[in-house]
């Protein structure tokens, strides 16, 4: 597996990433999501720090990934395998959901996560 370099444009900077070869096309796909993430949360006009900007856009990120494994789990219980791992249970839900109530509420002006 050859690792190469990858010069990649998110909100405006840009990063040079390693990547194996064979993975530039997921790698460029996972860049232009969180480049229109954090551009979305930029252009709200409520945020404006780099740094906060991009863990409000992994929070989003991850949020919407669970939904989506949460729903696949739901939808197709009996797939097994790393799927049905790899949502979160209950419990977690709940934690995950406190967690981006009191970031909603310790940004307050700022604006909401979700």
């Amino acid at each position: 597996m050859s690792t190469t370099t990858l010069d990649v444009n998110i909100m405006g900077q840009i990063y040079t990433l390693a990547c194996p070869a064979e993975e530039q096309a997921a790698l460029r796909a996972a860049v232009r999501e969180v480049d229109t993430e954090m551009c979305a949360i930029r252009d709200m006009g409520k945020v404006r720090a780099r740094e906060r900007i991009a863990v409000l856009a992994a929070l989003n990120l991850a949020h919407s990934l669970i939904e989506a494994r949460q729903t696949a789990s739901a939808t197709h219980p009996s797939a097994g395998g790393a799927q049905t791992t790899l949502a979160l249970d209950q419990d977690d839900a709940q934690v995950l959901n406190q967690l981006t109530r009191q970031l909603d509420e310790a940004l307050g002006a700022e604006g909401k996560l979700l």
